[in-house]
């Protein structure tokens, strides 16, 4: 009851930052596309070479065969790209903007916030690439597609809640920092992004389970490659997973915050 009390309390602080939030998110964006000459069009072009590298390695060298290979790839590559970035750029959100921690006041859960939000708004702008490789390849557009915003909210809470966490540990262990990058690498492997889920043998099955992005980026593939009804079991573990580790990492990120100043 006392941690939904300190939410609810945060929340209502949050909403009185909210144009320093807005402002903080608008100056990220900027910050990524600063001095390059196609500015925000990278949020485009970066997911088309990743899809363009994929495409070739695993449908011309190791011919992976499946219809609209490239749609298939799109459906991981992009909700994969948010998370996982997402978690790189948070987990320094605390030790990046150590200046302005020290200057003024203002709630610290606001800067892990902004890197995940941030990365939501790259996501949702590549989107329109994968709606035309939809019509190029006429991959059918099903009803169930209306259910992106649902996986979108549980992906954000998952995300967040994993971002409170590094954000935190990093602030006073730099190696976290450092490990993320191989074990994301990893994390991105052991995940059906650019493989479907058959292709894991069956006694390995029960490490889509044990990897909550797994049931998500499975659920991406259902309603947009598929056409089909997600897993509504997969889904809600997901959801419970995300909201466990938003708990946690809420709880951690709270009880530390106040010598994050002294640290950093």
């Amino acid at each position: 009851m006392a941690l939904l009390i300190k939410i609810k309390d945060k929340s209502l602080e949050l909403i009185r930052y909210r144009e320093m939030f807005m402002g903080l998110v608008n100056r990220e964006i900027r910050a990524r596309y600063k001095g390059s000459a196609l500015g925000f069009l990278w949020s485009l072009l970066n997911p088309l070479m990743m899809m363009g590298i994929y495409s070739l390695i695993f449908s011309v060298y190791m011919r992976i065969d499946m219809p609209n290979y490239a749609v298939f790839l799109f459906c991981g590559i992009l909700p994969w790209g948010w998370f996982s970035t997402a978690l790189t750029n948070a987990s320094a959100a605390i030790v990046a903007n150590s200046s302005l921690i020290k200057k003024i006041y203002f709630p610290l859960e606001v800067l892990p916030l902004v890197n995940v939000t941030t990365n939501l708004i790259n996501f949702l702008l590549s989107l329109p690439i994968l709606l035309l490789s939809m019509l190029v390849t006429q991959t059918p557009i099903t009803p169930f597609l209306l259910l992106l915003p649902v996986l979108v909210v549980i992906q954000f809470v998952l995300t967040l809640g994993f971002a409170l966490i590094l954000c935190t540990l990093n602030t006073f262990y730099r190696d976290v920092e450092q490990l993320l990058g191989p074990l994301i690498m990893a994390w991105f492997y052991m995940t059906p992004v650019i493989y479907p889920a058959a292709a894991v043998p069956e006694k390995l099955k029960f490490l889509l389970l044990v990897n909550p992005v797994a049931p998500l980026m499975l659920s991406y593939q259902d309603i947009i490659y598929h056409g089909r009804m997600p897993s509504l079991t997969m889904l809600a573990y997901c959801l419970v997973v995300g909201i466990v580790l938003f708990v946690v990492g809420y709880t951690l990120f709270y009880r530390k915050k106040f010598t994050f100043a002294e640290v950093v």
